[in-house]
């Protein structure tokens, strides 16, 4: 069953208090209860830059974020809004809105880094809210970007190969999408003097230029730094919603007061989160929902305030841990339900109850493999296999239990009439024994016709004539009928008919213990295929994942060539008019140009 929410403003997530960052536990428990899968859109920026009238919006409200109306930040930490998509069905969208980068109370940026990355790794969306235009000093602003290798691991044992430490296709793999929103813009869109779009001017703003001395490289570095880690990206620009000096207002103003620009602009916006942004997916392919996105908060953010760098693989296998347990105890209670709705105890034999086991074991098997990823060395299959095998034995003795108990039940009914007739001394008397051995012969008919007596039905059976030996043989031998001779043989008889008995009670239980070994294996086959199954559709979607990172750092790296070599071009081209102008100037002083060839 789906949960509902019902926030009806935003909590904080991740307080900031004195510099030190801390989950709240009221927040973690609204995600907590989350079981969809959830859309996480985060924005970030520098402080009174109107990034909360945007989450606003996200949530359909004109009041929830904080929008405050003073040169102070009002968000502080990371606040969270948790409400349903309203484009896809079954799925949350979580807003994040974060405190303003760069207030100076806070004096130190060391914050505002840690801010930054968490909303990069807690984020499918990561929106980048700025004022005016992108030039230099938005670039100068946007450092933080410039520092995620040094905030963030995506491994827990980096490649001694990686550059710092760290590749940035491990980064492409798991950042989420970027999106650089640019309030009060006022410049026209367009590139020598034709009209460009939103996402090619962003385009443009990041290209690169030729590194011919540190400037060049200081100058390149946020821009290859967005262009590396985030390959899909977006830009939308807003006019200036109403006068300045109506900005602190603008919570109560309806959009009839505002720009009709800006309030398109915002619903353009809006339109394209909720129709692009994707569900929060981490690596192979595994969707996040609340209870994931609350464990990966607990993860990075415990990270931090040990001084450690938040690691994404550590995240991921931290919550896999938490969620493999559960998958364990979730496929044990499927089968328990499964087992307790259709076995009924004792079964006529124990193959009948090995059919219900194999069946509910391989629906519980589906549970776990549903519910479990990164299952490493398969540890917490292997724990299932070992419940599943000892809830079969207990099922199995289970079983012998209750048919011993029937059995036994049925003996004492029908067999105690005859006790009390052999106490009575009816059969001590001559021709006693023929009549006693005929009316041992009815009963055991008798007992034999009974149904849903169980597995134990014969051995109970001869255990119990087994005891009564001595009162058939005392009752024989009291018979003057008989000779001699026909006693002795009547007792071979007997003693012939208890060791096939007992013969037959050994193949059966050799019968029962080679059935309990094939379904042993039995399971054993079922787990490997389920495993064998899940491990295929894995393997396909890492490679599938691997091609979209490999394709998209191959992308980047043509581009960046492209641009180099256009950048080489360009230089050479400029060097040749040089040289012509230089020698156009030769040639004029030297008279050069007045002779005729």
């Amino acid at each position: 069953m789906e949960s509902e929410i019902h926030m009806t403003g935003p909590v904080c997530l991740i307080e900031n208090t004195n510099g030190r960052l801390m989950t709240n536990p009221e927040a973690l428990k609204i995600l907590s209860a989350i079981t969809q899968p959830v859309v996480v859109v985060a924005i970030v920026g520098l402080y009174r830059t109107g990034k909360s009238y945007l989450m606003n919006k996200l949530a359909g409200k004109k009041k929830g974020f904080s929008l405050g109306s003073t040169v102070q930040s009002h968000t502080k930490g990371i606040w969270m809004w948790c409400v349903s998509h309203p484009k896809k069905p079954d799925h949350i969208l979580v807003l994040l809105d974060t405190e303003g980068l760069g207030d100076v109370e806070k004096g130190d940026n060391q914050n505002d880094s840690w801010i930054f990355a968490l909303a990069v790794l807690l984020s499918s969306t990561f929106v980048y809210n700025s004022m005016g235009t992108i030039n230099q000093q938005a670039m100068d602003q946007l450092h933080y970007v410039t520092e995620l290798t040094n905030r963030i691991r995506s491994k827990s044992s980096p490649d001694e190969n990686d550059y710092e430490g760290e590749d940035s296709a491990d980064f492409v793999s798991f950042f989420p999408d970027f999106v650089w929103t640019l309030r009060d813009f006022s410049l026209d869109l367009e590139a020598n003097g034709q009209p460009i779009t939103a996402d090619e001017y962003l385009e443009y703003s990041l290209k690169l230029k030729q590194v011919t001395s540190q400037k060049d490289k200081n100058f390149n570095l946020p821009r290859l730094c967005i262009r590396k880690f985030f390959p899909k990206k977006k830009c939308f620009v807003f006019d200036r919603p109403v006068h300045r000096k109506k900005l602190t207002q603008l919570e109560k103003l309806h959009d009839e007061d505002l720009d009709p620009d800006f309030v398109q602009q915002v619903a353009d916006f809006c339109s394209y989160i909720f129709t692009n942004s994707k569900t929060k997916t981490l690596s192979g392919g595994i969707k996040v929902n609340g209870p994931r996105l609350e464990s990966l908060v607990l993860t990075y953010v415990s990270a931090i305030s040990s001084g450690d760098l938040p690691c994404m693989e550590n995240a991921v296998l931290a919550l896999a841990q938490i969620e493999n347990s559960a998958a364990v105890q979730k496929a044990i209670a499927h089968y328990d339900q499964q087992m307790g709705q259709k076995v009924q105890l004792p079964t006529e034999t124990l193959q009948e109850l090995l059919d219900l086991h194999r069946a509910s074991e391989r629906e519980a098997i589906e549970v776990f493999i549903r519910s479990s990823f990164k299952d490493v060395d398969h540890l917490f299959q292997k724990e299932l296999a070992a419940q599943l095998d000892k809830k079969r034995d207990d099922f199995c003795e289970q079983n012998r239990k209750a048919s011993s108990d029937r059995c036994s039940a049925l003996l004492q009914d029908i067999f105690s009439p005859l006790e009390e007739e052999v106490k009575a001394g009816i059969y001590s008397k001559p021709g006693g024994y023929r009549l006693f051995i005929q009316k041992l012969q009815d009963l055991k008919t008798k007992y034999h016709e009974e149904p849903r007596k169980g597995i134990q039905a014969e051995e109970i059976l001869q255990t119990y004539l087994k005891s009564k030996e001595s009162m058939t043989d005392a009752i024989l031998q009291t018979d003057q009928t008989l000779t001699e001779k026909e006693k002795e043989i009547e007792a071979e008889r007997v003693k012939a008919e208890s060791a096939q008995v007992s013969a037959n009670m050994v193949e059966e239980m050799q019968i029962k213990h080679q059935q309990m070994m094939e379904e042993k294996e039995k399971g054993y086959q079922e787990h490997v295929k389920q495993l064998t199954e899940k491990m295929e559709r894995e393997r396909a979607e890492l490679m599938e994942e691997q091609e979209r990172t490999l394709t998209s750092k191959l992308q980047e790296q043509t581009r960046l060539l492209k641009e180099r070599c256009q950048g080489e071009s360009t230089q050479l081209q400029n060097e040749i008019q040089k040289l012509q102008k230089t020698l156009r100037k030769k040639t004029k002083r030297y008279g050069f140009h007045k002779l005729k060839i």
